[in-house]
């Protein structure tokens, strides 16, 4: 940035008239009528994208019951391999690994009471098996 002058501002403060006259000008005309926007056809679009959106994330109770009895059964096949490896005296960290990976989702509800209490049940065994090995 330079600075001409005691001042600094005083160049900046007299605009050039060549620059005022030299453009075209902008005008209305009174003749015309002002022409509907077809910004509203474009919001309905937009609502309904997301409508369509917004169902595809509504989970139906069947679905939800599904996946939680796959996360349970994945957790406790985790579980009984992690009790193989232990028994057998060669437990890797790879199974530790897969049994923090399986522990995650099984805190979520179900939408079933006696599911959600079986899940919790695993959630712990998980938890407490994690916190044997030392993993957090």
């Amino acid at each position: 940035m330079r600075i001409y002058g005691p001042n600094g501002t005083a160049l900046a403060a007299t605009p050039t008239a060549a620059r005022r006259t030299g453009g075209g000008s902008f005008t209305v005309s009174e003749q015309e009528a002002p022409r509907n926007s077809t910004s509203t056809g474009a919001l309905r679009s937009i609502s309904t994208l997301d409508a369509l959106i917004a169902l595809q994330g509504v989970d139906d109770p069947t679905e939800r019951k599904k996946r939680a009895v796959a996360k349970g059964r994945n957790a406790l096949d985790v579980l009984d391999t992690l009790k193989l490896g232990l028994l057998d005296g060669s437990i890797d960290q790879s199974t530790v690994g897969r049994l923090k990976v399986a522990s995650e989702g099984l805190a979520d509800t179900s939408g079933d009471a006696g599911l959600d209490i079986v899940l919790g049940e695993i959630d712990l065994r998980v938890a407490v098996e994690l916190a044997k090995a030392g993993v957090r």
